[in-house]
């Protein structure tokens, strides 16, 4: 049942449904043997919503395929985060994680502490679809909203370790959140990491928010309660006023591309283009 998800918790949703897709492809990026228990009967509704908006029958492909595009995320950000935590940044922080399930399907080396931070009625949603699944990395879940007061502390009461190295990932996170609320987040993600640790999530540019392409599927997304607030055309000025240093690559770019990606990768320099960053930022 998901009629306790808020709208932003039902994307989750969204997400899962697209890598159950993913996972019964012969070519696939990922192996996700949950996504099907997780996006429950609602996830494939949404995602033919989506796909019925974004790209209506007899009209030609506008804009790339958001199929290819969660997969794309999904591997880089699973590759990342595997390689950086064999590594000195043993501590991994999911900020509103969604339904995902990385501490379930991958490997991860015994040193590694797995915290995910997500709103109750979701994280309440997760446990329930995955009875019976075990983690296999020490995991724990901190129930709580990015945008309020206290959750570093709860964090910390959970065994996190403000003074060694992490990574954090925002992964389908920002565009969902007003701009005060990016800076404020990135703002209390550095109060609770030492030099060194890291910040990984997905963004999109300002022309995201408003082109014509793309405009079905932003006006689902409003439908549902959860529109896109905030892109960015600089991703490293973003980061860097909060003292991040961030490398930056969109999918279709050399290490974001998986052999998946089918259209033309425009130089930044060149307006007009609805872009995808992903983005990893190093805090110094």
């Amino acid at each position: 049942m998901t009629e306790t998800m808020d709208a932003v918790g039902r994307t989750a949703l969204l997400t899962a449904a697209m890598r159950a897709l993913e996972s019964r492809r012969p070519d696939r990026l990922h192996t996700d043997p949950y996504a099907q228990e997780l996006c429950g009967d609602e996830g494939p509704k949404l995602l033919d919503e989506m796909w019925g908006a974004t790209f209506p029958p007899h009209r030609r492909r506008a804009m790339p395929d958001s199929l290819d595009v969660n997969a794309i995320r999904t591997r880089f950000f699973d590759d990342l985060l595997q390689r950086v935590s064999r590594g000195r940044h043993a501590q991994i922080v999911s900020a509103a994680s969604g339904v995902d399930s990385r501490p379930y399907r991958l490997e991860w080396a015994p040193e590694v502490r797995y915290y995910e931070i997500d709103r109750p009625s979701v994280l309440d949603y997760k446990q329930r679809r995955l009875t019976g699944a075990h983690p296999r990395v020490a995991h724990r879940m901190i129930a709580a909203d990015l945008t309020a007061p206290g959750w570093e502390r709860r964090l910390e009461a959970a065994g996190y370790d403000a003074t060694a190295p992490s990574v954090w990932l925002l992964e389908g996170v920002l565009p969902y959140l007003h701009e005060d609320e990016v800076h404020r987040l990135l703002q209390r993600i550095r109060t609770v990491t030492a030099t060194g640790s890291l910040v990984a999530g997905d963004l999109v540019n300002a022309e995201a928010l408003t082109s014509a392409q793309a405009r079905g599927q932003l006006d689902v997304f409003a439908r549902w309660g959860c529109p896109w607030r905030f892109g960015t055309d600089d991703p490293e000025a973003l980061f860097e006023r909060h003292r991040f240093t961030a490398e930056v690559v969109q999918p279709g770019d050399e290490s974001a591309h998986y052999g998946r990606w089918r259209d033309p990768v425009s130089p930044r320099s060149v307006p007009g283009v609805r872009r995808i960053f992903l983005v990893c930022a190093e805090r110094r």
